[in-house]
This record gives C-alpha cells, sequence and structure tokens, in this order.
C-alpha cells in the first residue's frame, strides 16, 4: 500500500524526521522498521467528498496568505515554510489572529517588525488532521483575500547616508574613531551606503553645518555619533535642532539606547546615535533604522511603545533579531 502521510522516527538527543515519506510503497522489508517506531497497523485512506489531504491544505493556506518578499517551500511532514527576502517582516496580526481561530488550521509566523538580511524561513502552516474539511481551507482563503497580504517583506531602500562624528578628541586626531566602520557596516548589511564621514568639533554650529553640509549633497538620511551624553560639553543634540528640524523624540526607553534623538528636516531623518550603538550587536539603531530605510513613518508613540520589550537581556551570545529585543 502507498503511504498517505510521513511516518515520523524519534531518536532523543539525535534526530527526528521521516523513516517513510508520504507516497512510498510499503515492502516486506520495512515491517522491522514500522515495528521500530511504533506502527502496529497502517491505515488506507479514504477521502470523502469535501475533505481534502494536509498537503493541499498547507499549500492553498500559503499561497493565499504570502505576499511579496516571500517564496514557498516544498511540504515536509504536512507543512510548508514562508521564505522571506531581505527586508523588514511585515505581518497583519489581525488576519493572522482570524486564521488561527479556524480550528484545526495552524499559521505561524515570527514577529512583525523582524529585520531579514539574507533569504530564511519566517513562517510555516500546515493543518492539524491528516485531512481537513475544505470549508475550513475557504474560510482562510476568504479571510486573506480582505488584505493585501498576511504575510510580506518590505523590501529596505537604498539610502545614501551622511556621517558626522562629533567629539574635540576626535577632531584633533587625540583618538582614533571607531564609530565610522561599525556605522558603515551597519548600513551596508540593509543595503544602504555611507557617502562620507566628516569630523566635528564640540561646536555645535560646525556639527551643524556638517549635517545640512550634507543634506545639499543629496544625502537621504544623516546620523551623527558622538556628544550624546549628559556631559555639557555633549551638544550634539542642540546641534541638530538648530538645523530647523522637527525632534521626533529625544530619549527612547530601550536599554541600550536611551540618549537616542531622531529629528526630520524635510522628510530627511536626522539622528543622533548613542555610543551604546558601536559596543553593542543589537542597540536602538537596529530598532529605527530598519524601520525608516522600509519606508515606514516613525512616530513618537512608535518610539514609546518600544519600552514593552526594550530591555537587551545581553545575553553572552547575541542572536539578535532571533531575541525579544524590541519585540
Amino acid at each position: 500500500m502507498v503511504l498517505c502521510h510521513d511516518m515520523t522516527r524519534i531518536v532523543p538527543g539525535e534526530t527526528k524526521g521521516p523513516a517513510f515519506r508520504k507516497g512510498h510503497v510499503i515492502a516486506e522489508e520495512d515491517i522491522p522498521m514500522l515495528l521500530e517506531i511504533g506502527k502496529e497497523h497502517v491505515y488506507v485512506l479514504n477521502m470523502e467528498k469535501g475533505r481534502i489531504h494536509e498537503n493541499e491544505a498547507a499549500a492553498r493556506i500559503a499561497r493565499a496568505a504570502a505576499g511579496p518578499g516571500i517564496t514557498l517551500t516544498g511540504v515536509c511532514e504536512g507543512r510548508i515554510n514562508l521564505e522571506a527576502s531581505p527586508g523588514l517582516l511585515d505581518v497583519n496580526v489581525e488576519a493572522l489572529n482570524r486564521i488561527n481561530s479556524i480550528e484545526e488550521v495552524v499559521l505561524a509566523t515570527m514577529h512583525d517588525g523582524m529585520q531579514v538580511t539574507e533569504k530564511r524561513a519566517v513562517a510555516g502552516t500546515r493543518v492539524v488532521p491528516l485531512v481537513i474539511d475544505e470549508r475550513k481551507i475557504e474560510q482562510v482563503e476568504e479571510i486573506c483575500a480582505e488584505y493585501p497580504y498576511v504575510v510580506g517583506v518590505k523590501q529596505f531602500k537604498h539610502r545614501k547616508v551622511g556621517l558626522v562624528t562629533t567629539g574635540s578628541e576626535v577632531y584633533s586626531g587625540r583618538i582614533k574613531d571607531k564609530f565610522g566602520p561599525v556605522i558603515r557596516k551597519k548600513f551596508s548589511q540593509l543595503g544602504s551606503t555611507v557617502m562620507d564621514q566628516r569630523l566635528s568639533s564640540d561646536d555645535p554650529a560646525m556639527t551643524r553645518d556638517a549635517i545640512l553640509a550634507f543634506i545639499a549633497e543629496g544625502a537621504e538620511m544623516v546620523v551623527v555619533t558622538g556628544g550624546m551624553s549628559v556631559d555639557p560639553d555633549d551638544q550634539t543634540p542642540t546641534a541638530i535642532r538648530s538645523t530647523g528640524a522637527e525632534v521626533v523624540t529625544y530619549g527612547s526607553p530601550t536599554f541600550p539606547g536611551v540618549m537616542f534623538l531622531y529629528a526630520d528636516l524635510d522628510g530627511v531623518p536626522i539622528l543622533g546615535l548613542p555610543g551604546c550603538v558601536m559596543y553593542y550587536r543589537a542597540s536602538i539603531f537596529d530598532l529605527v533604522v530598519p524601520r525608516l530605510l522600509a519606508g515606514e513613518t516613525v512616530t513618537r508613540e512608535d518610539i514609546v511603545s518600544l519600552g514593552h520589550g526594550g530591555f537587551c537581556a545581553t545575553c553572552d551570545v547575541c542572536r539578535y533579531p532571533i531575541c525579544p529585543f524590541g519585540k
């Protein structure tokens, strides 16, 4: 007889996977393995009208839910994964909850807003039983049709970024700047380019002029490093305000990243980055900049909401973005 579903073999601490794949024709020599994995009986599937197999069900759910930037894997043990291309993961949580409210239907995703820097699986779907009432899958398709998509990716847009590094100790050459290479690498991973880095003393007028010069030269975002602490010599917030930019937030309920400043000058984001961005793999930079590069508008309310989940656990091995920080 032909198997109508995968038969799983589990060796604790070693492996879990199909001992026999769906579609396998059982032979006499398979009997010892079948008994070893606890299969004393093999059932014959008789599909009734109006019911569909788990493979078809998973394929229909995945196709209905997938949006831009999403590709589908093949079926494995009744499940199909949704893989995302680089960008910002965009999950319609309302639609997701409606789908999962349908009994025996499962669609699980990673967190909305997660940055994806290389292709990876971000969601999976299947149904609980081997066969399911087709009407339930039609309900899923009807829900998905009400929205542009349920799981998609907002692609990162390439931006030309101006980098201003403040601090008399760097400007005078007493110490070497270490912020620049970190910022260049972070923007490169997100598909953008740092067009140049310019040094400024603690004079806010000099920093202001450097910001405005970058914008005049076509910078689509300007980041300012240094001068963000409470030290009286740290004048970066003053310099950013003096450009005429509208300050969206000064301060963020995140650790690391409290002294973050985000302003907007005629559609050009200006970011004051605290020193933690240089030392931590994940910081306020990674919670805000990907959203801006994906074309989202970040408001003061969005920054406030980061307080729930904004405390980094400072794990021995950082696995961001596969962690709770900023979620």
